[in-house]
């Protein structure tokens, strides 16, 4: 069965959609996007990542492309047209198309707004998970507002290629005072020696993402201590866990860092026990 995807108003074949060779997502990087996951039918959190997604565009002064409903209408045609389950739904919303000029276009340009989706393998991410990732430390070099889910992603890009090449997964964003980041599409988390689950604060230093808030809502219930406190490298390199997490993965345990393995060098079980009792406590609406 062949993909669909939404633009701007039409469903069309996905090996056939298409914006405009001025849009501006494409010549500014001037949008945000965001990515949902799809689990046994339901769609993951969905009114935090559309409640996100509204901060994106306030803070980059884009008008939303149609009505709050709408657009929920329209995420579930797309995941009903590509029969999807278990996967991910991507949405991408930018300024426009209009005549390539820095500055904003005239007020009455209309947003492009693109709505894509497509299947995932859960076992492929269960073996994964119980397998562990290796991931690197690379030097931030991002703009200063990673809070707002922007399409300039470059950085991201070559931190993850260069990740890949070294054999890893993951690249984590290093500030130069050694203090760490997030990943490059993802948050960082660890344990640290007296048990304590510690991410750093969601100010604009790091993207708050939509799986970081829900899994607070999940420590509570399992009697998991969690700090939003800034750690080191060193930190990281000594604590009893580390994971990282995304809405396409949840959590995924960090076995190693630049090669150095991480506790035991195997998954930690508060990274299990998180990921087995998200599902359960995520706000899930019915495709």
């Amino acid at each position: 069965m062949p993909r669909i995807a939404y633009v701007n108003g039409a469903y069309v074949a996905h090996a056939d959609a298409a914006v405009h060779i001025e849009d501006r997502g494409y010549q500014f990087a001037d949008g945000v996007y965001e990515v949902c996951e799809i689990r046994h039918g339901f769609i993951v959190d969905l009114s935090r990542h559309l409640d996100r997604l509204g901060r994106s565009l306030s803070e980059l002064r884009i008008d939303w492309p149609m009505s709050r409903a709408a657009l929920i209408h329209v995420i579930r045609e797309v995941l009903r047209r590509n029969r999807v389950r278990n996967g991910l739904f991507y949405m991408q919303v930018t300024r426009g198309s209009a005549r390539r000029d820095h500055v904003f276009p005239h007020k009455d340009t209309v947003p492009t707004i693109v709505v894509t989706a497509k299947r995932t393998d859960p076992a492929a991410i269960a073996r994964k998970n119980a397998e562990g990732i290796a991931a690197i430390t690379v030097p931030e070099n991002r703009w200063d507002r990673v809070d707002i889910k922007s399409v300039g992603l470059l950085p991201n890009v070559l931190a993850r290629q260069k990740a890949k090449e070294e054999g890893a997964h993951e690249a984590i964003f290093i500030d130069p005072d050694g203090t760490v980041k997030e990943g490059a599409a993802t948050n960082v988390w660890i344990v640290d020696r007296d048990g304590v689950l510690r991410t750093r604060p969601a100010d604009h230093g790091i993207l708050k993402g939509i799986t970081r808030t829900t899994l607070m809502d999940v420590a509570g219930p399992l009697g998991i201590r969690i700090e939003e406190r800034a750690f080191s490298v060193d930190d990281m390199l000594a604590a009893r866990e580390v994971f990282i997490t995304a809405a396409t993965s949840i959590c995924f345990p960090v076995v190693s860092i630049d090669g150095k393995p991480i506790g035991n060098g195997h998954p930690g079980s508060i990274a299990q026990n998180i990921r087995e009792a998200f599902f359960d406590v995520a706000e899930k609406t019915l495709i």
